[in-house]
């Protein structure tokens, strides 16, 4: 706990931790101040996100950067899951798709662009195991096939109908589970040795304690989690007073405000020189997502929601998540980087994000 308390005291920004008990309170006092409650909750978690990023690096420090990397993903997409199933339970369909594609995109471009651009804007060039990113995207690119399917059958195929696309569904969710299941195990089990990072970084600042660590991981979690019910609870109300549809809120702000844990981490290994550790976040929470999460979603729809989840997304979706993918894959191919590299990937996801919010996708 004096740890902790040392580092609060140290870093400005986690004095926000003071928005955590006023966003419960607020809730318990007005439940019906949705605005209120959206920006009290934006606010708890960005410094909820700084503690596990902090946590992470030191876990990372004595694991490594790819185990680093997979253990930020993971608890990073804790809070895009809690999100998603609030919505799911509640049969907002649209924005549990939103939210899905949103947390893809954002994390192969929003991610991976600012990460190169925030290390490019210290370092000349840095370098990067581009083995590791290959890996990730090809991942990403098979969560990609398995998305497209179910829409391009039904776009092509009117006689294709509901209980077709649920079935098959439910089939690409298992595969792209076993998939990812298989991923881990080649990537730290069989051939971990191909996954070491590029280059050490600078040196590292004392790190805390592993069981300091790990303890401070858990009970953030556990609290982000708590706070992304509030979020996700008025956000929907918050984003009609303030002119955002559904689609966007689950693709942009949602996706944002989820993935801040993860953001953190990754900016910071970016300024460090530890690339891998950026790389190794932005797309394994990526392909994280879309190999996991969404599968494991459309499989608990049929036990928490109204009525079951497919995988058939809106087109627009479909070709953002491709395009998403490519371009993490051409520009990781050469394992090096600079900050115009950046430049171009944070374009991509701007172009998406301001057609998403001009031009909003029709609900299903």
């Amino acid at each position: 706990m004096a740890i902790l308390l040392k580092e609060i005291r140290r870093n400005p920004l986690l004095w926000l931790l003071a928005f955590v008990p006023a966003v419960f309170l607020a809730e318990k006092l007005a439940p019906g101040a949705h605005t209120l409650l959206f920006v009290l909750s934006v606010l708890s978690i960005v410094p909820l996100a700084t503690l596990l990023s902090h946590a992470t690096e030191s876990v990372a420090a004595k694991t490594g950067d790819a185990v680093g990397g997979l253990l930020n993903a993971t608890l990073g997409n804790l809070t895009e899951l809690v999100i998603a199933l609030t919505a799911l339970r509640a049969g907002q369909y649209m924005l549990v798709k939103a939210s899905i594609a949103g947390a893809i995109v954002t994390n192969t471009l929003f991610m991976l662009g600012a990460s190169f651009l925030l290390g490019g804007l210290k370092y000349h060039v840095q370098e990067f195991n581009r083995v590791s990113a290959r890996v990730q995207s090809g991942l990403l690119f098979l969560a990609s096939i398995a998305l497209v399917i179910p829409s391009a059958v039904a776009e092509a195929d009117f006689a294709a109908g509901g209980v077709f696309t649920q079935t098959l569904s439910v089939g690409l969710a298992v595969l792209l589970i076993v998939a990812y299941g298989l991923g881990m195990l080649f990537s730290l089990r069989t051939h971990r040795e191909l996954f070491a990072s590029a280059e050490h970084g600078e040196a590292q600042e004392a790190s805390w304690p592993i069981g300091v660590a790990l303890a401070t991981l858990a009970g953030v979690t556990v609290i982000v989690a708590l706070v992304s019910e509030v979020f996700v609870e008025s956000v929907q109300k918050a984003a009609e007073s303030l002119g955002m549809t559904p689609a966007f809120v689950g693709f942009v702000v949602v996706a944002l405000v989820g993935g801040a844990a993860e953001m953190a981490s990754a900016f910071s290994g970016a300024r460090k020189n530890r690339l891998d550790l950026s790389v190794g976040i932005a797309l394994g929470s990526a392909s994280q997502i879309a190999l996991f999460v969404a599968p494991v979603l459309v499989l608990v729809s049929y036990v928490l929601g109204p009525t079951p989840m497919d995988l058939q997304f809106w087109p627009g979706a479909v070709l953002m998540i491709l395009v998403a993918t490519i371009t993490a894959a051409l520009v990781t191919n050469s394992g090096s980087s600079a900050w115009f590299v950046g430049v171009l990937v944070l374009t991509v996801y701007l172009i998406f994000a301001m057609t998403l919010y001009l031009l909003p996708p029709q609900a299903r």
